[in-house]
């Protein structure tokens, strides 16, 4: 059986352009550029019929590792939990308090950028430390 080399992780959403502008910053990623023939991505979008403008957009990984990320528009909003998320892992390698001042640093900088910060898990027995947030819509993810 052959492996999977590659995988998408997609958003749905009601604003795809804002919410991937937002992953940018989170994680380092870029927007790509525009499909050819085209100078900007305004361009691309008012090529579009009315039903399909403003419905995507995507950011990916400038060094080409990480997976690119798919931003959908859907008509409906969030109405329950996360069934998956991401962990975006600002502390790996890191224990204790310098991997809560860590996670602190990063959560302030997203905080700053319109994530919400749900609560502080502080290290016991069993786990190091996390910090559950939200995206600008509500998605939820962890600072690890």
């Amino acid at each position: 059986m052959a492996s999977i080399k590659q995988f998408q992780v997609t958003f749905d959403c009601a604003e795809p352009e804002r919410v991937a502008r937002f992953w940018c910053e989170v994680l380092g990623y870029v927007v790509p550029p525009p499909p050819e023939g085209f100078a900007t991505w305004d361009d691309y979008n008012r090529s579009l019929p009315p039903e399909r403008k403003d419905s995507a957009f995507v950011c990916s990984d400038p060094s080409g590792v990480g997976p690119r990320l798919y931003f959908q528009r859907v008509p409906e909003g969030k109405a329950v939990k996360n069934r998956l998320h991401l962990d975006v892992r600002v502390g790996t390698g890191l224990v204790g308090e310098e991997r809560l001042a860590a996670l602190e640093a990063e959560c302030a900088r997203l905080v700053a950028l319109g994530a919400v910060h749900v609560r502080t898990l502080l290290a016991d027995d069993d786990n190091e430390s996390c910090i559950p947030m939200q995206d600008i819509e509500g998605n939820e993810f962890c600072l690890d």
